[in-house]
């Protein structure tokens, strides 16, 4: 079959030849495709589209022919879940738990931890109902049962989200492995040591603790002092080392101590040369091996993963080790080996590899998967590097006979061997009767959940049966026949109903429907031409509407869609004709039209051709061409378009009234001819003839708008004249050193004095200035907010002084509402002569005080605000210090720019609006509080320079965007992340003062907004591609801190 645009090309072709009024029925089926031939079967690969009576390639290949059982639902198999037998049961990763999986593992295979276990009193779990789900409360419980459940469920794994939750572990926050077993192991012993059973108490103990003592030489008299200690496992250095036994030599080798580590001599009385070692006494029957791979690296400021390759033997005597061997079994047999796959130190995964006690077989326990290791799969320690490369993985080095290399291995434990002839009692763990009880409840849940599955299963499988069946049925009747009655169905809906996994829902055909409720001309190719009787049969049994027939093929759209298309075929010659015909002079009347919509007519044509061959003007409210009376809101939004955005014709001459617009250039007379043309493209195009009057309301505000631009510019010259020395900003009074031949100045808003050039500079741009709001300056009181004081000290930026004979012609000119004067009195005593300054009004001290101690809030309470970082060198001083960064500051000329005049009813940031309509000076002003600190000031300088008050940003100076809640621990990972320096080599000054507290807030320190903090590093780092850790790794984990771990 033809493709879909061809087919749409031939369903119109019709329309060069026949014109809208000689439409017939053969062209209304034609335009909808009613006789286009049938695809069959095999013919085409995929659903024709745009041919409505292809029903080939819709979904009906899976229903026609032999189906599979298992095609009829998405249902896995229950019995997958179930384990195996023989196999061992595997632990579900909730999400970063792996580094708890594979710990459990090692431990339930540790058979006299676990007899051990089983024996501790649960008076809970044996007087549990199981008509109820079981719930352990403490560590011991919840052991026990994850213990039983491991060895005796019939679940191929289980869920320890019990004893995780327990232990208040965060689910996605991989933590440190090694820090878990010697938090947990330490936990667990503490709560046996609280059994009444005796021989409970020190399993832990027994199990896994040795002896060894710090002995300590003199070396001035040969005195010997041992201090004893208790170790639960043996961290070794694998740093430079090749093999275990190179590690376990270093872990015990001499010290010296020497210099400032020399060792006081209790014999001698003072500090002497010494040397000390580790003394091994006695092993414990598990025997853990931490491989320290996890170093911390002091450049980074974090840890790392060493990966280098370590030898292990699968038989290790640690005879040699031992100082006094006595009766003492010295050999141990390897039973689990824990592994980090990952480079990195925060990111990977763990598994364990573990020996089987009772059959000696190796198995590898991977969260849910397990899997024996026989064969070539025999390599101990040995799993494939997450995010690592082939060409950078090292080549491992050749072991011998019963040894194993491993450079992901980090922790191995090894067992004490036993006697061939021990007994099976060593190696037989039975689960207790109550345990094995809840186990057998979890069970029996497990079964129905299976038997559940596979009724669901079948169910699903019925189902299919007997819609493979409807289908067979059905599809035989879709077909239309010549002659025959048809209906159309839509092709999304057909698609469904073949399609197993969706719900068939009713048929919904009200989208296909053009704006006469009728089949839309468009939409045929979205439905499908069926038989009535299988129209009848579906509708029956799914329901639905309405419902299209042959009596569905809309005339009105066919007629209309003929205009349009023959309007697009000629839209091409009528374009070169009016270009013609509005280049020649014509005699008589004549209609206005836009030079825009001259220019943009046959783009315009073009989209409402489009408009209306889609067929959307049924429902818009507005037309293309909309005639300037009808809506006078439509029409003023007109007036406002560019002509980019001009969406009808002729509307660029519409004023705001709905009338001609007053601006002659912008429109063109036309002959009648030519305005005849356009009406057929746009038939409801506003109309103006030529002896059309433009609106009368604009004409009067043109008028209205001169002459109140005259009265304007004679105002602003008649104050600019009385006011030159304060429009110029010369011969200013300052307070700083008080001007001869006056006692006394005027205060008014800088505000005002803004507003009043910007309207002196642009009189017709800016509305005039009528009053002075002195009540800006004053608190709700009525008294004055500033001191002479804090005038001279930063806080004049907000006010204008004025000369008593410009106050005089301000009072004239404008409406005062509040004066505010400022008065100096010269007084002369016995001891001397005395200034004292006043304001009037007096200043309002209760609002001074509540003003300050906002600024001091502020200050201390800031967020989301800016600082500066500036790095120096070993003697104080800035690197480069003279040389200001041009990239950053500003010129002194954009300064000065002027700014675009505010809207009414915009608020000033400075001011805040009070009910009365009178602004106030904001008392939490930012601005006025750093004013305040003496950060940044703004007084106007003699000879009228304005100074910027922006900070000049340094060479080697950063800015950073911070808090006042922010620790000083916090500021210094942004410094590093900025400076390349690390937290505990950063030592930072603010104003000579050193910052050393890690957990106070930079509000507590008194950091505050601009400030200016001194770096100095002590140790810069040259290759700073060694920091490339810190960005590539994911932030350090938290710990275990307020987990039940360390006891909370």
């Amino acid at each position: 079959m033809a493709p879909r645009v061809q087919l749409e090309k031939a369903a119109w072709r019709w329309v060069e030849t026949v014109k809208p009024e000689e439409i017939r029925q053969e062209h209304i089926e034609l335009a909808y495709r009613i006789n286009l031939p049938a695809c069959k079967r095999g013919a085409c690969r995929r659903n024709c589209k745009g041919n409505p009576n292809c029903l080939v390639g819709i979904g009906e290949q899976a229903w026609l022919g032999e189906i599979d059982e298992s095609a009829f639902h998405s249902i896995d198999d229950p019995n997958s879940e179930r384990r195996e037998k023989n196999t061992f049961v595997g632990l579900t990763n909730l999400g970063a738990t792996c580094y708890v999986n594979t710990f459990l593992q090692v431990w339930f295979h540790n058979l006299e931890l676990r007899r051990s276990l089983y024996q501790c009193q649960n008076s809970r779990a044996e007087e549990h109902d199981t008509e109820s789900d079981y719930e352990p409360q403490s560590i011991c419980e919840h052991l026990q049962y994850l213990f039983a459940l491991l060895q005796n469920s019939n679940r191929k794994y289980i869920d320890p989200s019990g004893l995780v939750k327990a232990l208040g572990l965060d689910t996605g926050q991989q933590q440190d492995a090694q820090e878990f077993s010697k938090l947990f192991l330490s936990l667990l012993e503490d709560t046996l040591s609280k059994q009444k059973n005796p021989n409970l108490r020190n399993v832990i103990q027994q199990q896994f603790c040795g002896q060894f003592s710090y002995v300590t030489v003199c070396n001035q008299c040969g005195r010997s002092s041992a201090l004893p200690s208790r170790f639960y496992e043996l961290e070794l250095n694998i740093q430079g080392h090749k093999n275990l036994t190179e590690c376990v030599t270093e872990f015990l080798k001499e010290e010296k101590l020497d210099g400032e580590n020399r060792y006081f001599c209790e014999t001698c009385q003072s500090k002497q040369n010494a040397t000390r070692r580790i003394k091994l006494h006695s092993l414990p029957p598990t025997l853990n091996l931490q491989l320290m791979r996890f170093v911390f690296d002091r450049q980074t400021g974090h840890k790392k993963k060493l990966n280098s390759f370590i030898s292990f033997p699968e038989q290790l005597d640690m005879g040699p080790f031992l100082e006094e061997k006595q009766d003492e079994k010295c050999v141990y047999e390897l039973s689990a080996v824990l592994i980090h796959r990952g480079i990195s130190a925060y990111s990977g995964h763990y598994i364990a590899h573990v020996k089987d006690a009772r059959t000696g077989d190796w198995y590898k326990f991977n969260d849910e998967e397990i899997e024996k290791m026989e064969g070539k799969k025999l390599q101990l320690g040995i799993e494939e590097d997450i995010a690592e490369t082939v060409k950078s993985q090292t080549k491992k080095p050749k072991c011998s006979k019963g040894y194993h290399c491993s450079r992901n291995a980090y922790m191995l434990v090894y067992k004490v061997q036993q006697e061939e002839n021990s007994g099976p009692f060593r190696t037989n763990v039975e689960v207790p009767a109550f345990l094995q009880r809840l186990v057998d409840q979890d069970n029996h849940k497990f079964e129905e959940w299976c038997s559940e599955m596979t009724d669901m299963r079948k169910q699903s499988v019925d189902k299919g049966k007997a819609k493979h069946e409807e289908v067979k049925e059905l599809y035989k009747l879709l077909p239309a026949r010549d002659g025959e009655p048809y209906e159309f169905i839509p092709l999304d809906w057909l698609k469904k109903w073949l399609d197993d996994s969706t719900a068939t829902k009713e048929i919904d055909s009200s989208r296909f429907l053009c704006s006469h409720d009728k089949l839309h001309p468009d939409k045929v190719g979205d439905t499908r031409k069926v038989s009535m009787q299988a129209a009848q049969l579906l509708y029956e049994r799914y329901g639905g509407g309405p419902r299209l027939n042959e009596s569905s093929l809309c005339r009105e759209c066919v007629s209309q869609r003929c205009r349009v298309l023959r309007l697009k075929n000629q839209l091409s010659e009528d374009y070169k004709e009016i270009s013609n015909l509005v280049k020649r002079t014509f005699s008589g009347a004549g209609f206005w039209v836009g030079k825009a919509s001259l220019r943009s007519w046959r783009q315009l044509a073009l989209e409402q051709l489009e408009e209306d061959e889609h067929e959307t003007t049924h429902n818009n409210s507005q037309t293309n061409g909309q005639g300037p009376h009808t809506n006078n809101k439509f029409s003023s939004e007109l007036s406002e378009c560019t002509e980019d955005e001009m969406k009808t014709f002729n509307e660029d001459i519409v004023c705001s009234h709905g009338g001609l617009s007053i601006l002659e250039t912008e429109r063109k007379l036309v002959s009648p001819e030519v305005w005849t043309k356009f009406r057929e493209y746009f038939p409801k195009a506003p109309e103006f003839t030529q002896d059309q009057e433009p609106c009368q309301q604009c004409l009067t505000m043109e008028q209205e708008e001169k002459d109140n631009e005259a009265v304007s510019k004679m105002m602003a010259l008649d104050q600019k004249n009385q006011l030159l020395n304060l429009f110029h900003e010369k011969n200013r009074p300052a307070l700083t050193k008080w001007p001869q031949g006056t006692d006394v100045l005027y205060i008014v808003p800088l505000f005002f004095v803004d507003e009043w050039r910007k309207f002196i500079r642009r009189p017709t741009k800016s509305s005039p200035v009528s009053n002075v709001s002195n009540t800006l300056l004053l608190c709700p009181h009525g008294g004055f907010m500033f001191t002479y004081d804090s005038l001279i000290n930063g806080e004049a930026q907000h006010v204008a002084l004025l000369w008593p004979n410009e106050w005089d012609v301000i009072s004239r000119l404008f409406i005062v509402d509040q004066p505010i004067s400022i008065h100096c009195l010269k007084r002369t005593t016995p001891s001397g002569s005395t200034t004292q300054y006043t304001t009037q009004p007096d200043l309002c001290w209760e609002c001074r005080e509540s003003f300050l101690f906002q600024q001091q809030r502020d200050l201390r309470e800031y967020t989301q605000a800016t600082i500066y970082i500036r790095k120096v060198i070993e003697d104080k001083r800035m690197m480069k210090e003279a040389a200001p960064e041009l990239s950053v500051s500003s010129s002194e000329a954009e300064e000065e720019k002027e700014e675009h005049p505010k809207l009414d009813g915009e608020k000033d940031p400075d001011f805040s609006q009070s009910q009365d309509g009178a602004k106030r000076l904001k008392l939490s002003d930012s601005s006025v509080s750093t004013a305040a600190a003496g950060v940044v000031t703004n007084v106007a300088k003699p000879g009228g320079i304005r100074r910027s008050t922006r900070h000049r940003k340094l060479r080697g100076e950063k800015a950073l965007i911070v808090s006042a809640n922010q620790t000083l621990k916090e500021l210094k990972i942004q410094i590093m992340h900025a400076f390349s320096v690390a937290p505990f080599d950063q030592n930072l000054f603010i104003d000579g003062k050193s910052l050393t507290d890690d957990s106070a807030t930079l509000g507590s320190l008194g950091i505050i907004p601009e400030s200016i903090i001194c770096l100095k590093a002590d140790e810069p780092i040259a290759d700073y591609a060694a920091m490339d850790d810190v960005y590539q790794v994911r932030m350090p984990e938290e710990g275990f801190k307020g987990t039940g771990l360390l006891g909370h």
